[in-house]
């Protein structure tokens, strides 16, 4: 069941504003007037939750005042606070002014009548940069397709996800972090409450995203606080990697209150009112300079456990997933993967000292005969594939529907630049936005081809938010994971094929098994080369 009722359709009044080109619709949170083009209406800014400054500096999000009269919808809000950028990069683009009075969304519909699907999307970025309102998640194509586009926005790096001894204290339940986690649940409350007045149906939402998105997915698919918001689930480019926890060291992380107290230290901050009266961008900027880790939390309340021993458990959101990852993920993110050695001897000689009785099994994947290729295939299966295919493996177990995918598109500008099929790549083909991409992305060209594949991608996308089941006009069917392990895969077309990968998800499983059950290992980056010398194999793995 729903934790909130969808409000009656006559309950909630809707008025078409007598401007050309305006249209007003009076939700439960309030009138907003937006901007119709053609035959999509879209509303920019809406507020979700009370602005979380001054003393609502972390702390969990409030609700936010109703307005009098209708407020204008028909620019974007800032973007939260995120550190200064000093690198520019292929994802670098300008998303104008930011703020911590951020905890806005904006609404894409084809109709304000009507009950029509809803996605909910949740920008990557890290947890530490980001927007709703960048160009890539444009909603405008897939709103054409029948579908009401969400997308929000959420508190990041040390503004959204600090913990510390006296956060928890001050805490009604004892915990501190996670904050911009529960920003995205004070998101879709809205959604739950509001989003019937933009023609949406709040018993069909899809939560989706890519990245940090991915994981934020899973925290929401993880987390008591999601349960009943969402229908659905997609998870682009995701990471199950092991979770800081609240007051314990574990899985070779610190305690989440042990590093917040260090950064308190570090910035010379010795209590909360000495934090909370620090310029928000200067703390950000500090922060990120002093490293610190921006991850959730487990907590035993918003996240209780570590994802993957929920997922194990059986106790994640029971909803159809559709997830996979880019075969060239690090081919932009090459900070992830360890340096090339000097010789094939040398490769081979560590990945033996530190695999020991399962490095034969992990050359077969990972040969030394192209290192370069090894490394970047490596982590980007630890990562991304082992994940995409785990939710895909833990969702049909649970007898849901499960999509996977692997994305391995390329055009010229990729490959000019070595870039093929990087990580994000796929984003501008499902949200049909091929012109819209950021200044230093390789450009999309312009040919039938191209949007050939965005039209597909979107028919599946938008396909799989409305019913559950992945189709696209002119396009291959796409079974279910299943027992076959289907899959598919995005070339020049979409081409359905079986078993992704063989032996790939098995080598990760039971490297992420291992080290679990030392209790003293992470599983995240820490692959291959950079991998601490595996532990003995023990019961269960």
């Amino acid at each position: 069941m729903k934790r909130l009722l969808s409000v009656a359709a006559g309950a909630l009044a809707l008025a078409a504003c007598t401007t050309a080109g305006a249209q007003t619709v009076t939700a439960p949170a309030g009138a907003v007037r937006g901007i119709t083009e053609g035959e999509i209406a879209s509303f920019k800014g809406i507020p979700f939750a009370a602005p979380p400054v001054g003393e609502m500096r972390w702390r969990p999000p409030a609700p936010p005042a109703r307005w009098t009269g209708t407020r204008d919808a028909t620019r974007y809000g800032a973007a939260c606070i995120q550190p200064t950028p000093y690198v520019q990069s292929i994802y670098s683009a300008d998303i104008g002014a930011t703020s911590e009075d951020c905890l806005t969304l904006n609404v894409w519909t084809p109709s304000t009548t009507g009950k029509a699907p809803v996605m909910v999307w949740i920008h990557g970025g890290a947890l530490v940069t980001g927007s709703s309102k960048e160009t890539l998640y444009d909603g405008e194509r897939l709103a054409r397709e029948g579908v009401v586009v969400v997308t929000i926005n959420y508190r990041l790096g040390v503004l959204g996800w600090l913990s510390h001894p006296d956060l928890s204290a001050e805490s009604p339940l004892g915990i501190s972090g996670n904050y911009g986690l529960m920003d995205q649940v004070a998101a879709l409350e809205w959604v739950q409450r509001n989003i019937e007045s933009f023609g949406g149906d709040p018993d069909n939402v899809t939560i989706a995203g890519e990245s940090a998105g991915g994981l934020s997915v899973l925290y929401l698919m993880g987390s008591p606080l999601g349960r009943g918001l969402f229908d659905r689930a997609i998870a682009q480019s995701a990471y199950m990697i092991s979770t800081p926890e609240l007051k314990t060291a574990r899985f070779g992380a610190p305690s989440a209150e042990d590093a917040g107290a260090a950064l308190s230290r570090t910035l010379q901050a010795p209590s909360l009112r000495a934090l909370r009266s620090m310029d928000a961008q200067t703390l950000t900027d500090r922060a990120a300079a002093g490293d610190f880790a921006t991850f959730g939390v487990i907590d035993g309340k918003v996240l209780p456990r570590q994802i993957v021993e929920t997922f194990d458990r059986g106790e994640q959101a029971p909803v159809p997933v559709l997830a996979g990852f880019n075969s060239g993920e690090i081919r932009s993110l090459r900070m992830l993967a360890p340096p090339t050695p000097g010789s094939a001897a040398d490769y081979e000689r560590t990945i033996r000292e530190r695999y020991g009785d399962m490095a034969d099994a992990f050359l077969t994947l990972y040969p030394s005969a192209d290192m370069g290729e090894s490394i970047l295939a490596t982590s980007r299966d630890a990562l991304y594939g082992w994940t995409s295919e785990r939710m895909a493996r833990s969702q049909t177990a649970a007898g849901h529907p499960s999509f996977l995918y692997l994305f391995d598109h390329a055009y010229p500008a990729t490959e000019a630049a070595g870039l093929h099929a990087f990580h994000a790549s796929e984003l501008p083909y499902m949200f049909g936005t091929l012109d819209r991409t950021p200044p230093r992305w390789p450009r999309v060209p312009d040919t039938a081809d191209e949007r050939r594949l965005s039209d597909a991608m979107v028919g599946y996308w938008t396909s799989f938010v409305r019913t559950g089941q992945p189709v696209a006009a002119n396009a291959p069917d796409w079974a279910p994971y299943g027992d076959r392990r289907n899959w598919m895969v995005f070339r020049e077309g979409p081409e359905p094929e079986t078993a992704l990968l063989p032996g790939m998800f098995e080598l990760h499983e039971q490297t992420m098994c291992r080290r679990r059950a030392t209790g003293a290992i992470g599983w995240n980056w820490n692959t291959g080369l950079a991998s601490p010398p595996m532990p003995p194999a023990t019961e269960g793995c």
